[in-house]
């Protein structure tokens, strides 16, 4: 069976605050409901805090203030939320979701039963122990996957990652991450929930309305009309991220790049982090360190080959699993 497609129900410990019943179609103003999810029930071992600070996802924060505090983020106990927007095949409306990981469990928070949604962001669906076990035995590969033991992908809503990574050039994952919070604050929609407000990320929409002014009082620098222009796409119906998710691989990477601002990299990062292409390989800095460090023979003088050789040399398929695994390991301070 394949270990990226196998669904099994989780069982889990839930103490209720409402019925679905008594739900509202907006979680505005909902008490929070609570649950756990055993982590023997998942194929593999899990680590929230390396899966949520590795520099794939920029939906989550911390209540801490401490987000992306370290670049050698593992095993911690902390508080995550969000505001998940609706997902087809997995949440019809917009959801607060609260997680942390304890002891044997992900404890959760949220306005709905949050399991699904949780199995589909975290990949915990996953078979991470035969992922790596299909991934070539390498001293490099090694070192990194037995640093991170539990790093899963992330599987982001697709406009969210898009706009990230738009964001993430010559950028440090904490400049983007601030960008990320920044863009919601000011121009996200107010979610109550629990007593709390959350801010959800601002939709197409939303941002294609702001001026390159406005998004630039944000930190955006010369990105703010990449951002604009990006959202202007998308909430016109020119173009949306996920009907990459149709075309073969290198077909859906170039679908990308039709986006202001998106060039190979963001694109692959997109595929990768959000639709499920987890052959996907970013060339980014510290993967091109490392084909030049380790792996000189993948350097082929452009994008499309080298990114074909080291996907070749991670394993194909899972070549994106490997990729990240090797990123934060060397961005940690590996070697």
């Amino acid at each position: 069976m394949d270990p990226t497609t196998k669904r099994r129900a989780f069982a889990v410990t839930a103490a209720a605050t409402e019925s679905k019943a008594e739900k509202s179609s907006d979680p505005s103003d909902s008490p929070m409901e609570t649950g756990a999810i055993p982590l023997a029930d998942l194929d593999g071992p899990f680590d929230l805090q390396a899966t949520l600070e590795s520099g794939q996802s920029y939906l989550w924060d911390r209540p801490d203030g401490r987000m992306y505090e370290s670049t050698d983020a593992r095993g911690g106990d902390a508080w995550y939320e969000t505001v998940v927007p609706s997902i087809e095949g997995v949440t019809e409306r917009r959801e607060v979701v609260r997680v942390r990981q304890t002891d044997g469990a992900l404890e959760w928070e949220s306005t709905t039963d949050a399991v699904p949604i949780l199995a589909h962001l975290l990949r915990l669906d996953d078979d991470l122990d035969a992922i790596r076990a299909a991934t070539p035995d390498d001293p490099l590969l090694r070192r990194a996957f037995e640093a991170y033991r539990g790093m899963r992908l992330v599987r982001d809503p697709a406009f969210t990652c898009l706009v990230s990574f738009i964001c993430s050039a010559q950028m440090r994952v904490s400049r983007i991450h601030g960008m990320q919070r920044a863009l919601s604050r000011t121009y996200g929609d107010t979610v109550v929930a629990g007593g709390r407000e959350f801010r959800a990320f601002p939709s197409p929409e939303r941002l294609a309305a702001r001026t390159e002014a406005e998004l630039r009082d944000l930190n955006l620098g010369y990105r703010a009309p990449y951002v604009r222009r990006t959202a202007e796409m998308v909430a016109e119906e020119e173009a949306d991220p996920t009907a990459a998710a149709e075309l073969p691989y290198e077909d859906a990477r170039e679908y990308l790049t039709r986006f202001v601002g998106v060039g190979d990299k963001v694109a692959d990062c997109v595929l990768l982090f959000s639709l499920g292409f987890l052959e996907a390989v970013p060339l980014d800095t510290w993967i091109k360190s490392a084909i030049a460090d380790n792996y000189p023979d993948c350097e082929r003088g452009n994008y499309a080959a080298t990114s074909r050789a080291i996907r070749e040399r991670f394993g194909g398929r899972y070549a994106g699993y490997a990729q990240t695994y090797v990123f934060y390991y060397l961005r940690g301070g590996g070697a």
